[in-house]
């Protein structure tokens, strides 16, 4: 048993969650003091700079729509800090504001788990997803009359962690509703900050190619709908900017050993004509310039943790109907490894979202996340499918989409 689990003052008999008993872990380990108070780390005239310039900024009208009439007319607090856990903003209920500035939860502090312990937002950030944290969870005693629910904030366009958003109050909100509404609303400012992010620079090519048979490439102001084949090669060029030979491209597009290389400058050359030759390049065959591909975005946030962005910008699986074999790699891996973060963030609004999708129907793997993750209220047609699945699994049913989902039913 760890030091703080023999310290815990409000645990019940089976002992704490074990969300809360890792971050109490992690900050014994950061020799937090117990009785001390969050630190003051920018002062008025630096936090007044650095939040106006901050990419939140962009984001508060939003957040304040959504959170801030709920947490004045409720008696509870909306924050939201940097990716460092420094609140830039405190706002709501007057009187609680008040009692928040006797453990220094203002603008300008540091909430950090290595500055305050556990805390919803410095946990939130320490582990990259929503968390809730109820009176005694907290690692201070002097926040034990306070219960938050905070969600993490990433930038829509690299992933980029920039904060996270926070509601705090009494035991009013030690309630799975508020967890709900804090992921929801770090969605919706997401989404905001989505909007208002400058578009890719002119000209350059934009592929989509998820959810979809046949890809879509904009250039140049053009917008192409290409064919199958050609969509299959604009996908394995765009994976390989550096550019495929001749034989290679084959391999990745074929299936049939016997086709030949005549039939596949055919169709390159049909695919020049259409792009033009400053596009599509040669020796080796390469696309000419940068490609803006949706598949590859996903793939980009998934390896900065935004997990919950890389699921908004997954539209469906990569050409669900090709059979190339570079494709169908393509496609399984970066299923396969959204699908390995849905689970193990067990996030069940996202795994609701995986699970009640066209290609997550028959996912058993995400079924049992959902089934675990879900609360006891809403379990029960979770549970009910979740059996009817195993069912048909146990009786050597076909077609189903395990582990990862490959083709669109």
């Amino acid at each position: 048993m760890s030091e703080a689990s023999t310290r815990w003052d409000g645990w019940s008999g089976e002992g704490p969650r074990a969300v809360v008993a890792e971050s109490w872990r992690r900050s014994e380990r950061a020799r937090v003091s117990r009785e001390g108070a969050a630190p003051t780390e920018l002062d008025e005239e630096e936090l007044a700079a650095y939040r106006a310039g901050h990419p939140l900024a962009a984001a508060m009208p939003v957040i304040r729509e959504l959170l801030g009439a709920d947490a004045r007319d409720g008696g509870h607090l909306l924050a939201v800090c940097d990716a460092a856990g420094r609140l830039l903003w405190v706002e709501g209920d007057p009187a609680a504001l008040r009692r928040a500035r006797r453990m220094n939860f203002v603008a300008g502090a540091g909430w950090a788990e290595t500055a305050a312990g556990t805390n919803a937002p410095g946990t939130a950030l320490a582990v990259g997803r929503p968390v809730q944290v109820v009176a005694a969870e907290h690692f201070r005693p002097p926040v034990r009359a306070w219960t938050c629910a905070a969600a993490p904030l990433h930038d829509p366009r690299s992933g980029r962690l920039l904060g996270a958003v926070d509601l705090t109050g009494g035991a009013g909100l030690a309630h799975p509703h508020s967890l709900g509404l804090v992921r929801a609303v770090a969605r919706a400012a997401e989404a905001q900050l989505a909007l208002l992010a400058p578009e890719p620079a002119p000209g350059r090519p934009r592929l989509t190619a998820l959810g979809r048979d046949e890809a879509l490439l904009v250039v140049d102001g053009r917008r192409l709908r290409l064919s199958r084949r050609h969509s299959e090669i604009a996908v394995v060029l765009a994976h390989r900017p550096e550019g495929v030979g001749g034989e290679e491209l084959l391999s990745l597009l074929y299936e049939d050993g016997s086709v030949t290389p005549v039939t596949l400058r055919a169709e390159l050359s049909r695919l020049r004509s259409l792009l033009g030759p400053e596009v599509l390049a040669s020796r080796p065959y390469r696309l000419a310039g940068p490609v803006d591909a949706d598949f590859a975005l996903v793939d980009r946030r998934l390896a900065a943790g935004a997990v919950a962005a890389a699921a908004g910008e997954y539209a469906g699986p990569l050409l669900p109907g090709s059979a190339a074999p570079g494709v169908v790699r393509l496609r399984e891996r970066l299923a396969g490894r959204l699908q390995a973060a849905l689970v193990a963030r067990a996030d069940p609004l996202l795994l609701a979202d995986w699970a009640y999708s066209a290609w997550g129907e028959d996912d058993l793997e995400v079924w049992r996340a959902l089934c675990a993750a879900v609360p006891a209220a809403q379990a029960a047609p979770v549970r009910a499918r979740l059996d009817a699945l195993e069912a048909e699994l146990s009786a050597g049913a076909t077609g189903l989409q395990r582990p990862l989902p490959h083709t669109r039913r």
